[in-house]
């Protein structure tokens, strides 16, 4: 079999795995799911955390599902399927072997953030294809000078920008490559990078209007997640802990390289020298492979903030083409048979602890679970008492955003997720309407009052009535325990 058709098999088996068991194992969907189709249901320009691409694809699916959830872990699966197209492509492209690109695939393939995270799909997630091809497509317009290369970088570029702000710090490697070397730098003198320049201005310059509209809600976010520094400590502290994390996350593509190496193969690595000078292509995969952790690190190490694990997802996307181009000789690994069984026994085991998280945990857990919460049920009933108490479909829903996002996203009438009754970070909600159709306040736990942000705009409330529901497949977690009160219309405190 060819090295394309083995690659496309099996990329496709793993990916449909990933996508399948989820879809038939999950109860209910991950917290950046249900987050991300509540978000999606208004089809905003922004939203309080991210920009809105991955809300807008959610929304997307669940029409083309018919109201389910379950097209968030097909939108993982179609994400790291074109990630992998893109990394096939660009390998070819510097000149690795048909095989080589194939290692380069597998090998990217068995890293941490091309597994076990894949059922959320979230930002994080869906800036794979982004990165990869926005590596794929500068490379392309580097060499061809055709404008519809470089108008596809800026189509691609704005995407990223709609995805996640991260993606800037790829556009920001891009634009100082293009400075950097003399070779490169011819291209400015050329239509193309400034015609993609202006394609992603043009099309971003949307969320531009909306970020200041909304005096910059996400950028508030993020800086939010960011730990600042308590010490000179975390200066060294978080950037080698992000770095180590780093390394870890790539444990699966040491084991392979090791077993398509062989014994024979390591030990010639000792003796292996690096070449003296090295070439474009060299230099462009190593340049982008290393240059954004490398601006990651030194920003953490510089003003100590924190950055999350997870942030990194997109930033390995050249891994395994990096330890093919030199690690895997140009027909292959000579030990091909146990370095692809070893790969296929790393997919199952984390194909297994996604089943056996769904299906065995629940058995003897006693914490309560995300993908057991009885999301349908609670909508369901909360939907009903709203129903009976008014006798109007249910248009708001206010309340944290685990309780209120679940209603948003499974209640019949789909309504309106108003997050901690707040008009600044729900600015899709017009107090007119909510005035006149009344809120539904929903939250957890056994307080009979609302939590502070809700309790502030009304001292008064107390639960008109809770319910309990059991988690999914649950032996020993507790059950949910699910609050709610009705502000009928007119009655609805929308002054922040």
């Amino acid at each position: 079999m060819s090295a394309s058709r083995t690659a496309f098999w099996y990329c496709s088996l793993t990916l449909l795995l990933w996508a399948i068991i989820p879809s038939l194992l999950f109860p209910n969907p991950p917290l950046d799911v249900v987050e991300g189709f509540a978000w999606g249901r208004e089809l905003a320009l922004g939203y309080t955390k991210h920009p809105p691409m991955q809300a807008w694809l959610l929304e997307l699916s669940y029409h083309l599902t018919l109201g389910h959830a379950f097209g968030a872990y097909w939108l993982s699966a179609l994400s790291v399927a074109i990630g992998y197209a893109c990394i096939w492509l660009l390998a070819r492209r510097i000149s690795l072997s048909d095989w080589q690109s194939f290692w380069a695939i597998v090998l990217t393939s068995v890293t941490f953030y091309f597994t076990l995270p894949l059922p959320e799909f979230n930002p994080n997630i869906l800036q794979i294809p982004v990165w990869a091809g926005l590596i794929l497509f500068f490379h392309r317009g580097l060499e061809s000078g055709k404008l519809a290369d470089w108008i596809l970088l800026g189509a691609v570029a704005a995407f990223g920008l709609y995805t996640k702000y991260f993606v800037a710090l790829l556009i920001g490697t891009i634009g100082l490559y293009a400075l950097t070397f003399s070779s490169v730098r011819k291209c400015l003198t050329t239509p193309g990078p400034w015609v993609a320049a202006i394609a992603c201005l043009l099309l971003f310059a949307p969320h531009v209007i909306w970020l200041v509209e909304t005096d910059f809600i996400p950028l508030e976010y993020a800086a939010s997640r960011s730990r600042g520094a308590e010490g000179l400590f975390d200066h060294f502290y978080n950037p080698v802990n992000f770095f180590l994390a780093q390394i870890a996350n790539h444990a699966g593509l040491f084991i392979i390289s090791a077993l398509g190496l062989g014994l024979a193969g390591l030990k010639a690595l000792k003796s292996a020298r690096l070449p003296s000078k090295i070439n474009e292509n060299d230099r462009y995969l190593l340049w982008f492979a290393f240059v954004p952790l490398a601006v990651v690190l030194l920003l953490s190490g510089v003003t100590g903030n924190e950055f999350k694990h997870m942030w990194g997802t997109p930033m390995f996307v050249l891994s395994g083409i990096v330890a093919a181009r030199y690690l895997v000789p140009e027909h292959g690994f000579q030990t091909f048979k146990p370095a692809l069984a070893g790969a296929i026994i790393i997919q199952g085991i984390f194909l297994g602890v996604i089943a056996g998280q769904a299906v065995l945990e629940p058995l003897w857990k006693t914490k309560q679970s995300r993908i057991h919460y009885p999301g349908q049920e609670t909508a369901d009933q909360l939907t009903n008492i709203w129903r009976d108490q008014t006798k109007t479909p249910l248009r708001f829903v206010a309340g944290d955003m685990w309780t209120a996002a679940h209603v948003t996203l499974f209640s019949d009438d789909r309504p309106s997720m108003f997050l901690d009754h707040d008009l600044t970070l729900s600015p899709w909600i017009k107090t007119e309407d909510i005035n006149e159709a009344g809120v539904l306040v929903v939250w957890r736990g056994d307080s009979k009052t609302p939590p502070p942000p809700i309790a502030q705009r009304y001292p008064d409330l107390r639960r008109q009535g809770s319910f309990e529901r059991s988690y999914a497949y649950a032996k020993k977690m507790q059950p949910a325990v699910v609050n709610w009160a009705v502000i009928p219309p007119y009655q609805v405190a929308v002054e922040n």
